[in-house]
């Protein structure tokens, strides 16, 4: 087994574990950051959209509300369950999902108008790769989105959140900087059109539950925030409220048009 098929089986076997407790975490399924999204991208409503690694699927089912028709692929089959099951109960018909993989995604060039991946670029060995996929299968003048975790500009800082990131979850490879993915951006040929930031505030405690960490790496994790909360080693800014350990996990969504020169 080659090293990227041994750590799309971490995923496939993280993303089972988690499913469920992904699925109904606030943030992920939080309405107001879902719209926020879909009004950057402001797709027209004759739209066809791809979401990759759609995971529960709740950006595809929000891009469904306003567009013609929308396709969720993603690695691992539970959480499309889900995502199938959220589909029927909103009788939403035209968005479907399918197992594909965000590097050879099983779709012609340019046969969507809009494509969009949200929280997952840090799972990936080779985002660089994603990204081409989503800029092929997307048609010129149309609509590339990424949104994601990001890091501190700062190698030493961004080292020390995605140290505790993947000792937390190992399927997590590596959060980027900005400037990274906007590098990938204008590499594959994306005119960027909007960029906004965000974070989400995950209670520690909350975090490695969902997950399941173990509890040696788990106790690691805690040891690693809280000495980031005495000393600014990541810029996650961690804190206490009711005694309750936080931080600030920061995120950027970008959207670049396909420009003509990217064929």
């Amino acid at each position: 087994m080659t090293d990227s098929s041994t750590h799309k089986q971490q995923i496939r076997e993280e993303f089972t574990k988690q499913a469920r407790a992904y699925a109904s975490s606030a943030d992920i399924h939080d309405p107001g950051r879902l719209l926020r999204l879909v009004n950057a991208v402001d797709p027209d409503p004759n739209a066809r959209v791809l979401e990759t690694a759609t995971g529960p699927g709740y950006v595809a089912l929000a891009f469904a509300e306003r567009c013609l028709e929308v396709i969720g692929v993603d690695i691992t089959a539970a959480p499309l369950a889900i995502a199938e099951e959220t589909r029927r109960a909103r009788r939403l018909n035209n968005v479907s999902f399918k197992v594909g993989d965000a590097d050879h995604l099983p779709f012609s060039d340019g046969e969507f108008d809009v494509v969009v991946c949200r929280l997952a670029f840090h799972h990936f060995e080779a985002p660089e790769l994603a990204l081409r996929e989503m800029t092929r299968t997307c048609r010129v003048d149309g609509s590339v989105a990424v949104e994601d975790l990001t890091v501190s500009e700062h190698l030493q800082r961004a080292q020390y959140q995605n140290r505790f990131e993947r000792l937390r979850d190992s399927s997590h490879v590596r959060a980027r900087p900005i400037s990274d993915l906007l590098s990938m951006f204008t590499a594959n040929g994306l005119e960027v059109t909007r960029v906004y930031t965000d974070q989400l505030t995950p209670s520690v405690e909350r975090w490695l539950a969902n997950s399941q960490t173990p509890p040696e790496q788990a106790a690691e994790v805690r040891r690693m925030i809280e000495k980031d909360l005495a000393q600014d080693l990541s810029g996650t800014r961690p804190f206490r409220l009711n005694g309750e350990l936080f931080f600030n996990q920061k995120t950027v969504a970008i959207i670049g048009r396909k420009m003509r020169s990217a064929q």
